[in-house]
């Protein structure tokens, strides 16, 4: 019997990763240089501090020093002036109202920082519906190490063929399942092109299924 859901956050409730990566195309591209979504690819879904450092492979490729503070703030400005522009995912909402009204356990588990995720939440009026949210400093590795998954489950007091995760990356739903749990892979504009081929399942939206149909055919 299903009795929790456990969501990534970044590029599942609210896309953030399309915002994170434009503004660092655009900020290569200010010196002449190109950001695929291949380069990109190993930092989605983990913390980037622990994998991926966008302006230190800048200055490699440049073969000369940046100043640092000063492009990490304007990258920031930028991100956060997209950001601006996104609403919630199609189906977030949806989803949320029938996860509380079938009385199922909520839980975030993101490789982002506690401020970030938190802070979304409390804007955007989802808060509420979480019982446990935890984040990239309750674990010693992110995703695509199962830690986060095994600690959401603990706190929400389940195990793994009793709940269900929606993952947006190829690093989450390798967590997911490192983890014993049932995946589905809700890709974003950036993720939609990445290997999800391990996901359980997978759908272009939240809003493309129900919550009891997803549990009655699991």
């Amino acid at each position: 019997m299903i009795r929790g859901v456990i969501f990534d956050f970044d590029g599942l409730i609210l896309d953030t990763e399309t915002p994170v990566f434009r503004s660092w195309q655009e900020l290569y591209a200010r010196f002449g240089q190109r950001l695929t979504l291949e380069d990109w690819a190993e930092v989605v879904g983990c913390s980037a501090r622990e994998h991926y450092d966008p302006l230190e492979r800048l200055q490699q490729r440049l073969g000369q020093p940046l100043d640092v503070e000063r492009w990490r703030a304007w990258r920031y400005e930028r991100e956060m002036a997209l950001l601006a522009e996104q609403d919630l995912l199609p189906g977030v909402t949806e989803r949320l109202e029938e996860a509380r009204r079938l009385g199922l356990r909520l839980a975030v588990a993101s490789s982002s920082p506690r401020p970030w995720v938190e802070g979304h939440l409390q804007r955007l009026g989802l808060w509420d519906y979480f019982q446990v949210v935890h984040t990239a400093e309750d674990v010693e590795r992110t995703k695509p190490a199962p830690l986060l998954f095994q600690k959401a489950l603990r706190s929400l007091a389940l195990q793994p063929p009793e709940a269900i995760v929606f993952e947006d990356s190829p690093n989450g739903v390798t967590a997911a399942k490192a983890a014993g749990i049932f995946c589905v892979a809700v890709p974003n504009a950036v993720t939609q092109n990445l290997p999800l081929d391990h996901a359980d399942l997978r759908i272009t939206s939240l809003a493309e299924i129900t919550l009891r149909q997803l549990i009655r055919e699991r």
